[in-house]
């Protein structure tokens, strides 16, 4: 089962380099998965349970290092935010020995990727109210890096203008897996340099086998779940969409970036609700959001052994664990 976009097998590496036009783009990195459809994969490799983004899956490098790594060719690690469980902490603290340190948020506990999101939207308000901020999960493999940080580019300059709070990244579903989320294009109402600006008309999180069967023949977009937002208009969309957490979270801001923060921060996810942004925020509908697909890459989110196996054998790689 091939769940990534492929590369043509004549493809050689872009020269470009994405550039940051302003020290207001921030990074948040979400790093506070558990993995646990990985977790046999990761017990076998590492003999512990460690989350999957701080395992070395696809390469020599963990899935949260390759992150770094990326979207440093765009933000600087000053301007970066990776948001972790405190339970992680000894995993994340390995991870940036030895290397420049971004910054950190450890979560009390899981509140889902809404709160994972909207903790350090806050966070960067605070430092930064006229930030510009691009979302990355920490568990997503690219093979050609800087081509999709220079997309990243484009989207980032075009949130900063656009009067749509969030400008998601899609990329064309070649199966219809039902893991991912679902973009159903619309209208076009703006132009970047790589390509159109187009209304999302629906967004479907993990559809069903028979409703992805659908909008995979009718070519919708797999979500990427990377997207740019200004943080003003991040921070209003939880207000308007979770109105319980942007309470609980906004109780806490008097107190980020001072001594009593860790205390703050677990006072507010004490009894902060769980959501998972894509369908508390995206699929809500109630916001007006727009979708720039990216060109073809190779890209995979890599939330199951298949899909590991899968770009290990598009790469042409081969280890033992594969071949057993």
């Amino acid at each position: 089962m091939n769940e990534l976009i492929s590369a043509p097998a004549t493809w050689t590496a872009s020269m470009e380099s994405p550039v940051s036009e302003h020290g207001n783009l921030w990074a948040i990195v979400l790093a506070g998965g558990e993995g646990v459809r990985l977790r046999s994969l990761t017990r076998r490799l590492y003999g512990d349970d460690r989350p999957k983004q701080y395992a070395a899956l696809v390469g020599a490098r963990s899935l949260l290092r390759q992150t770094l790594d990326r979207v440093g060719l765009l933000i600087p690690p000053e301007r970066t935010v990776v948001v972790t469980l405190a339970s992680h902490t000894r995993y994340v603290e390995a991870e940036l020995r030895g290397a420049p340190r971004p910054h950190v948020l450890a979560q009390p506990y899981d509140r889902g990727t809404a709160a994972g999101i909207f903790l350090p939207a806050h966070w960067i308000r605070l430092r930064d109210p006229e930030a510009t901020v691009v979302v990355f999960p920490s568990d997503h493999f690219v093979l050609e890096e800087s081509a999709f940080m220079c997309h990243v580019a484009d989207v980032a300059r075009s949130a900063r203008h656009r009067p749509e709070p969030i400008i998601v990244l899609g990329a064309q579903a070649t199966e219809p897996e039902a893991e991912y989320g679902w973009i159903e294009p619309g209208e076009t109402v703006a132009w970047t340099p790589r390509g159109p600006l187009r209304r999302i008309r629906r967004f479907q999180e993990k559809p069903s086998q028979e409703l992805a069967d659908v909008l995979f023949q009718d070519g919708c977009l797999w979500s990427m779940f990377v997207f740019a937002a200004r943080v003003g208009a991040l921070v209003e969309a939880g207000h308007h969409c979770v109105p319980l957490l942007h309470d609980r979270l906004t109780r806490m801001d008097l107190f980020l970036g001072a001594q009593h923060e860790p205390w703050a921060i677990r006072q507010a996810y004490l009894f902060a609700p769980t959501a998972n942004f894509s369908r508390a925020v995206l699929e809500f509908g109630a916001l007006p959001l727009v979708v720039s697909k990216v060109p073809t890459l190779t890209w995979c989110d890599l939330g199951t052994p298949e899909r590991v196996a899968g770009t290990l054998r598009l790469l042409g790689v081969s280890t033992s664990w594969l071949a057993s």
